[in-house]
């Protein structure tokens, strides 16, 4: 009796361990081709839109502030998440994995621990946002000991999270019919349990808790921002007599808040998918009939890794305008001024 190819690769898969980025079932090279220009696209957008935020954000913040460093900490992480692309592209093309154990340990490891940085990140800018407001901060401000310590947190906490997939990935040799023994780099648990409780720890602590901080933190930056307009309409009808503390909501901390809300929408969207991957890879070891292809997984990556692409871009645009006019046109808009909130207060100006 003639055993299918597909129902073969269909038992390797569900029953051994899932081959990641070579796709055993080899396609034409057209398609290999068309994965080839689209990583690679992302690829050289992604290098060049990181560099230019962060050159522009350091020429922009002459005044280095914590949240300007925390900033900068994104566009790194972003680098350092597409620099695994080349593995990628060329893994699609060989089928057999022939980079040696080293790559094979680091190229999901640093995938999932630049997103781990990426998030960790964007929970700190916005926890810092909320101390400035609350503190009555309105001028750029550094504090080395304190971002020193929250840059070694974020990637030590990520770096320690993302531990399990640089020791448990490893280089396999498999029978696949109609081709010689081929290697794969696949995740090799000592056991399913462990697997279990990984996925879900890491989920919970590098996608749930800093989106759940995120959300309190811009929660509490609405409130008072809310708060100020309710002031600012009391003031224009009756004058206030006595002295209350008052928060202090600006044009570019609303800006920023902005900004970054639409950076964490972003991330949420396109990392969801690399999540639920990871779920279903798991759960195939548990149904015989889910089928995961190689191909499927290499798009669902792409689509993440793009994410380090259109961060900075998102960025960019909403945050410096006018520094892009300035470069493009040789001159630069100015809005006019709204008075922002609790301003005369700290100007001394009386209610």
């Amino acid at each position: 009796m003639d055993i299918d190819p597909r129902t073969h690769l269909l038992h390797l898969r569900n029953f051994t361990y899932f081959s990641f980025f070579s796709e055993l079932h080899h396609p034409d090279h057209v398609t290999t081709i068309v994965e080839t220009l689209a990583i690679s696209t992302v690829f050289l957008v992604s290098v060049a839109a990181n560099t230019g935020a962060a050159a522009l954000v350091t020429w922009e913040r002459r005044l280095l502030a914590n949240k300007t460093i925390l900033t900068l900490n994104l566009f790194v992480a972003d680098l350092l998440f597409v620099s695994m692309i080349p593995m990628i592209v060329a893994v699609r093309w060989t089928v057999s994995w022939t980079l040696g154990f080293a790559a094979c340990h680091a190229v999901m490891y640093v995938i999932c621990m630049s997103g781990c940085v990426t998030i960790t990140t964007l929970a700190s800018i916005s926890v810092e946002r909320v101390q400035a407001i609350l503190r009555l901060q309105t001028a750029p401000t550094l504090n080395p000991r304190m971002v020193t310590a929250t840059l070694i947190f974020i990637w030590a906490f990520s770096a320690l999270t993302t531990l399990p997939l640089s020791l448990f990935f490893t280089v396999m040799e498999v029978d696949f019919p109609g081709q010689e023994r081929v290697h794969i780099c696949t995740l090799k648990w000592p056991d399913t349990t462990g697997e279990i409780v990984w996925n879900v720890s890491f989920t919970a602590l590098c996608f749930l808790l800093p989106g759940l901080i995120i959300v309190v933190s811009y929660s509490k930056i609405l409130q008072i921002a809310k708060s100020c307009k309710r002031r600012l309409r009391t003031r224009d009808n009756q004058p206030q007599v006595g002295d209350s503390l008052e928060y202090h909501v600006s044009r570019q901390d609303m800006k920023l808040f902005r900004t970054l809300l639409v950076l964490v929408l972003s991330f949420l969207i396109m990392w969801s998918p690399i999540f639920i991957s990871t779920f279903l890879i798991l759960a195939r070891n548990f149904f015989g009939q889910l089928y995961i292809s190689s191909t499927m997984f290499f798009w669902v990556v792409t689509f993440t890794l793009a994410n380090s692409a259109l961060n900075p871009i998102l960025y960019s645009v909403c945050q410096f305008k006018n520094g892009w006019r300035k470069l493009c046109c040789g001159s630069a808009v100015v809005p006019q001024r709204k008075e922002p909130c609790g301003s005369r207060r700290r100007q001394g100006m009386p209610p």
